[in-house]
C-alpha cells in the first residue's frame, strides 16, 4: 500500500491550498511576531518556530484523526473533548500575546525543561497541538476513510501512518507560506523592528481565529470561496486505484454475517412469520443518548428478558417522519408490557450531527423513547444497516428475530411484536393493537432529489455542469420533464446542500400527492404552481423538513419556488 501513502501525501497537499485551510493562516501569519533567542540569527529563528508549530499540527491532527475517537471512549470522554482543548490552548496563547505575564507563565515549564532561556520552541509545539485539534481540511475519499476508521475504532500502524502523510503533505503548503513570510520580514527589515509592537494584534487576531472556530464563522465564508482544487482532488482521489485501496484498507465486520443473510422485508410486504438473525450487536460509538434517566447509556444486556426494537432514522427524512407515528405508538401502548424501543439517529446531513437540532426535532415530533446518537455511524455499521429508516426486532434473548427496511408494513411489524410480548410473558394480557392511518405513498411519485454536489442527482436538468463550492449563474429550460427540476439565478452549490444567492429559484415537475423540501436559513419561498401564485412559506431555524405542497389525491403540476437570500435547500421528497 505505498502506492497509497503517496495518495494521502499528495491529497494532503491539495486539502492544504483548498479554501478549507482559511482558518489555521492565522496562527501561520503570527508566528513571526513571537520574541526569539537567536538574536544573531532571528530570521532562522522564526523559520524554526513556524517549522515547529507546525510539526505539532501534523502529530496532533494525525494522532486525533486516526485514534482520537477511540482513546476518548476509552477514558469516558465526550468526542468534542480535544476540540475544546485546541480551542482553549488558542485563547490563551492569544492572551499571552497580549498581555507579557501571562506568556511567562506559558514559557515557565519549557524553562524547567530546557534549564536556559526558552527559544519558543516548546511553546510553539504545544500551540502546534492546538491547532491540530481544530484544524478541520476539506475532506475527500482518503481523509474520510481514515476518519471512519478512527471513529469506530479500527486503529492501525497503516491507518495511523496514512494520516501523518496526509498531516505532513497538508502542512508543506502552510510551511511555504510561513517562510514566505519570514523571507518578506527579512527583506524589510523595519518589519522586523516593528514585529515586537505588532504582537497585539497578533493576539487579537489568534483569539477572533478562536470564537470563530467555535461559532462556526468560518464555514460561512469558505461557501463564498471558489473550490478551485475540486478538479485535482477528484483526478488524485477519485479514480480506481485509490477507490481499491481505500476499500481494502477499510474492509471489517461487526457481526457473524447473520444479519447479512437474514432476509429484510420491504415496504410492500406484510410479513408475519419470525425468523432467526443471529445475536443483536452491541451499541457501539454512540455519542450522545437522549431521553434516558440522566441522559446515560443504555445497553442491551441491560434490556435484557425485554423485547427490543432498534429503530434505525434520522429526523429530517420524510421516510421515518411518516414512520415515526407507528413506533411512538407502538412505545406508548405496549412499553409497560415489555417493549423497549431505542431510536438510533444516523445522521445523512452534517446538520443532522448537531446535538441541539436533534433534540429539538425530537420534541417537535413527539419522540419520547431513548434516542442513541450515533454521529460515526459504529452502531449502522455494527447492525450492517443501509436504510432509512429501518427496524431490528430483538426477543427477550437478544437474538434479532425480524428486519424491516423502510416504510409500511407496520401490521406485519406490530403483530411481531405481540407475539415475542406474549412468549416473553405468556400470562400478560395484551391491549388491543394500535389503529395509526397509514401513510405510505402507494401510488408512483417523483424520485427524491438530492441538491448538494455530492449525489449528482438524476433528476437535475441543467444545461451546464453543477458547479462546486462557488457561486454560478443558471438558467432554467422552458421544458421540465415530470419527476426532473432545475435551478435559476445566483446559487452557490455545496456538497449537501445549495445556498441562495441571487435572484434564486428552483423550478420542479412534480408527480405526488406531497412535496417536501428540507431546508435551514431565516427567509421565505415564494411559490407558483403552473404559473400561478400559490403560497409562500417562512423559513426559520435549524435544517428541517417543510411542506411546499399537500393533496388528497395524487398531482402533477409545476412548482416555481423563489429563494430569499441565505436559504439552504437539501432535499425533496414526495408523499
Amino acid at each position: 500500500m505505498i502506492g497509497l501513502l503517496f495518495i494521502g501525501f499528495v491529497a494532503g497537499i491539495i486539502a492544504g491550498i483548498s479554501p478549507c485551510i482559511l482558518p489555521v493562516l492565522p496562527v501561520v501569519l503570527v508566528g513571526w511576531t513571537a520574541p526569539v533567542e537567536d538574536v544573531a540569527h532571528p530570521f532562522r529563528a522564526r523559520r524554526r518556530r513556524s517549522a515547529t508549530v507546525i510539526a505539532g499540527l501534523i502529530v496532533s491532527f494525525s494522532l486525533i484523526i486516526a485514534a482520537g475517537s477511540a482513546v476518548l471512549s476509552a477514558l469516558g470522554l465526550p468526542q468534542d473533548f480535544l476540540r475544546d482543548v485546541g480551542i482553549g490552548l488558542l485563547i490563551l496563547f492569544g492572551i499571552g500575546l497580549l498581555v507579557p505575564q501571562v506568556e511567562r507563565l506559558l514559557e515557565r515549564p519549557f524553562i524547567r525543561i530546557r534549564g536556559r532561556a526558552p527559544s519558543g520552541s516548546g511553546s510553539a509545539f504545544v500551540l502546534g497541538l492546538g491547532l491540530g485539534a481544530v484544524f478541520v481540511p476539506c475532506a475527500g475519499p482518503v481523509l474520510a476513510a481514515i476518519s471512519v476508521l478512527g471513529a469506530r475504532h479500527h486503529v492501525s500502524f497503516y491507518s495511523l501512518l496514512l494520516s501523518l502523510f496526509f498531516g505532513a503533505g497538508a502542512a508543506l503548503p502552510l510551511f511555504a507560506i510561513a517562510l514566505t513570510g519570514d523571507r518578506l520580514i527579512e527583506r524589510n527589515r523595519h518589519l522586523s523592528q516593528r514585529a515586537r509592537k505588532l504582537r497585539p494584534v497578533a493576539g487579537v487576531l489568534l483569539i477572533l481565529m478562536a470564537l470563530g472556530i467555535i461559532f462556526n464563522t468560518f464555514n460561512g465564508i469558505q461557501k463564498f470561496v471558489p473550490g478551485y482544487t475540486n478538479a485535482l482532488q477528484q483526478h488524485v482521489e477519485g479514480n480506481k486505484f485509490t477507490y481499491e485501496q481505500l476499500r481494502s484498507l477499510s474492509q471489517s465486520s461487526n457481526n457473524d454475517g447473520s444479519l447479512a443473510a437474514c432476509e429484510g422485508v420491504a415496504a410492500t410486504q406484510s410479513v408475519t412469520i419470525l425468523q432467526k438473525c443471529g445475536t443483536a450487536p452491541k451499541f457501539v460509538g454512540i455519542v450522545k443518548w437522549l431521553n434516558t434517566p440522566g441522559d446515560q447509556p443504555l445497553t442491551l444486556s441491560q434490556l435484557r428478558g425485554h423485547v427490543v426494537l432498534v429503530d434505525f432514522w434520522t429526523y429530517s427524512c420524510i421516510n421515518c417522519q411518516r414512520s415515526l407515528p407507528h413506533v411512538e405508538a407502538w412505545y406508548a401502548r405496549y412499553h409497560k408490557y415489555g417493549l423497549d424501543i431505542i431510536g438510533v439517529q444516523a445522521p445523512e446531513f452534517a446538520f443532522e450531527h448537531v446535538i441541539s437540532n436533534i433534540k429539538s426535532a425530537a420534541k417537535s415530533l413527539g419522540v419520547k423513547y431513548p434516542i442513541a446518537v450515533d454521529n460515526n455511524l459504529t452502531t449502522w455499521t455494527a447492525y450492517s444497516n443501509q436504510y432509512w429508516p429501518a427496524e431490528y426486532l430483538i426477543d427477550a434473548k437478544g437474538v434479532i428475530r425480524h428486519v424491516d427496511y423502510g416504510e409500511g408494513n407496520y401490521n406485519g411489524t406490530e403483530s411481531l411484536i405481540r407475539q415475542l410480548l406474549v412468549a416473553a410473558n405468556p400470562t400478560e394480557k395484551l391491549p388491543p393493537p394500535t389503529s395509526v392511518t397509514n401513510l405510505t405513498p402507494t401510488q408512483e411519485t417523483s424520485p427524491e432529489s438530492y441538491l448538494g454536489y455530492n449525489y449528482e442527482s438524476e433528476s437535475y436538468v441543467i444545461g451546464s455542469e453543477l458547479s462546486q463550492n462557488e457561486i454560478a449563474t443558471y438558467h432554467s429550460p422552458s421544458n421540465i420533464p415530470v419527476g426532473n427540476f432545475a435551478m435559476a439565478g445566483e446559487w452557490y452549490s455545496g456538497a449537501q446542500e445549495i445556498t441562495a444567492v441571487s435572484s434564486a429559484m428552483i423550478n420542479i415537475n412534480f408527480q405526488a400527492n406531497d412535496v417536501y423540501l428540507v431546508m435551514s436559513g431565516d427567509g421565505t419561498i415564494t411559490e407558483t404552481l403552473n404559473g400561478k401564485p400559490y403560497k409562500t412559506v417562512a423559513v426559520s431555524g435549524y435544517p428541517r423538513l417543510y411542506t411546499l405542497f399537500s393533496n388528497k389525491h395524487s398531482t402533477s403540476g409545476l412548482l416555481g419556488l423563489s429563494f430569499t437570500k441565505g436559504l439552504e435547500a437539501y432535499d425533496f421528497t414526495f408523499g
